[in-house]
C-alpha cells in the first residue's frame, strides 16, 4: 500500500511539473511591437513622487521646491522633467521669502545647464509686489540669464504692463519687460 501511495505521488508530481512547464512555454512569447513601445531610453532612470527639496548655502536657506512628480533621464540627453509642475519659494538667506515661481511643466538639461518652465508660469516678487505672467521662461545658468521671447504681462498693485518678452539676471535684480506695448493704470473709485 505504501508503494502505491509513492507511485501516485510520483505521478502527481511529474504531471504537475509537465503542466507547469507547458504553461510556461505557452506564455513565454512577447509581442515585439509591444516591447518596442518601451524603449529603455524613453523610460526614466529615477522617479520621485511628491518631492520636497530645499537648497541652502552655508547653512542659509535659499530655495524650497515642491513637485508632484520628478523624472530623471540619462539618455538620450541627461535631463530632469517635472511633468506635473513645480512650485518654488526663494529666500534671502535669512529665512525671509523673496519670491515665488509656479509652472505647470519644467525641464532641466544637465549638460547645458538650462532650465525651461512653461504653461501658466507665474513669478511673484514678494519684495516689490510685482507678479509676472508668462507662457514660458528659460534660465541659462551659464549665462546667468533668465528670459522669454513670448508675450508677458506684469501686475503691480493697480498697474498692468504688457510686453513681447522678458529678461533678467538670474537673481531677478534687474527684471525687464521687452518691447512694452502699454501700461494700464487702474484707479479705485
Amino acid at each position: 500500500m505504501l508503494a502505491n501511495v509513492r507511485k501516485t505521488l510520483y505521478h502527481a508530481r511529474s504531471g504537475t511539473a509537465v503542466l507547469l512547464l507547458a504553461c510556461c512555454m505557452a506564455s513565454c512569447g512577447n509581442d515585439i511591437e509591444k516591447v518596442k513601445m518601451f524603449e529603455p531610453h524613453e523610460l526614466p532612470d529615477n522617479t520621485i513622487y511628491n518631492a520636497k527639496m530645499q537648497r541652502s548655502e552655508k547653512g542659509k536657506l535659499q530655495l524650497l521646491m515642491t513637485a508632484p512628480l520628478i523624472e530623471q533621464y540619462s539618455k538620450p540627453e541627461a535631463k530632469t522633467e517635472y511633468r506635473k509642475g513645480v512650485y518654488m519659494r526663494f529666500f534671502n538667506g535669512y529665512n525671509k521669502p523673496t519670491g515665488i515661481l509656479r509652472a505647470c511643466y519644467a525641464i532641466q538639461y544637465d549638460k547645458r545647464d538650462v532650465t525651461m518652465v512653461r504653461d501658466s508660469v507665474v513669478i511673484i516678487d514678494l519684495q516689490h509686489g510685482d507678479t509676472v505672467y508668462l507662457k514660458d521662461l528659460t534660465w541659462n545658468a551659464m549665462e546667468h540669464r533668465i528670459y522669454s521671447n513670448n508675450p508677458v504681462h506684469s501686475k503691480n498693485g493697480l498697474r498692468v504692463t504688457y510686453g513681447d518678452g522678458f529678461e533678467s539676471d538670474d537673481s531677478f535684480r534687474e527684471p525687464k519687460i521687452i518691447h512694452q506695448r502699454g501700461t494700464i493704470e487702474w484707479t479705485e473709485d
